[in-house]
């Protein structure tokens, strides 16, 4: 089994769920008392989140880069970036080392598209749901990404931020969370993408008439997919999209 690196910390709270996962799928491959060849280099988030905050993604950008080096340095032989928002700069963490990386968002278009939707509703943070990065790759695999309006846009990143990030399960923003995905469903979403690695802490299947896709969870699964010797996803095709919150 390869190692995998896992780049942490964006949140700690969904980078525990990442080692659980990557272990559980491991074992669940191999059988008896394996787990998972790992190593884990976790950021810190407050650092991180400064940058994010003041629009200064070059300097997230070199942070996480530094990590990813690290993680190189210590044998790490595919890496993975455990946070959804912060793919932002993947392409500047990929050029800072010479391993694969595997990118959240070709992990979970594949994983849509062998599931038979074709338009998904997209929830994250107020960059992932906002910016072109995550929505226009996406998009160039053939989907159509619903956003949701801005009132729900602003109740989903503050219950990121103020309860899920600091490990509080709200029952009322669930609640929210639902009527969020009720109203992409009306839109015509067939399928919603959690695209923040702590959504699927808050709401599961059972909160939604459509398929969740927790990219959390499938990101984890082709980490281990590759570590055991299975192929990375192809990189999506960048394309420009029409509509930024079409």
């Amino acid at each position: 089994m390869k190692t995998i690196g896992l780049l942490g910390g964006m949140s700690w709270q969904s980078t525990l769920t990442y080692y659980r996962l990557l272990n559980e799928e491991t074992a669940a491959r191999l059988g008896g008392l394996h787990s998972a060849r790992l190593l884990l280099y976790s950021v810190d988030f407050h650092d991180i989140e400064r940058a994010m905050s003041r629009g200064a993604w070059d300097d997230a950008a070199a942070l996480l880069a530094d990590g990813a080096r690290r993680l190189e340095g210590a044998g790490a032989e595919v890496l993975i970036l455990g946070t959804n928002t912060l793919h932002r700069v993947a392409d500047e963490i990929q050029s800072a080392v010479s391993i694969p990386f595997l990118h959240i968002v070709d992990v979970t278009a594949a994983h849509i598209l062998r599931s038979g939707a074709s338009a998904v509703g997209l929830l994250g943070t107020r960059p992932t749901m906002e910016q072109a990065f995550y929505r226009e790759r996406l998009e160039a695999s053939g989907l159509r990404v619903l956003i949701p309006d801005a009132a729900d846009r602003e109740a989903v990143h503050r219950v990121i931020f103020e309860e899920l990030v600091h490990g509080a399960i709200v029952s009322t923003s669930r609640d929210a969370y639902r009527g969020v995905i009720q109203r992409l469903c009306a839109t015509g979403a067939e399928g919603v993408v959690l695209g923040c690695t702590e959504i699927a802490m808050l709401v599961s299947a059972a909160d939604s008439p459509v398929p969740l896709f927790d990219t959390t969870a499938l990101h984890a699964r082709a980490a281990v997919d590759f570590a055991l010797g299975g192929p990375a996803p192809a990189p999506a095709p960048l394309r420009a999209a029409a509509n930024p919150l079409s």
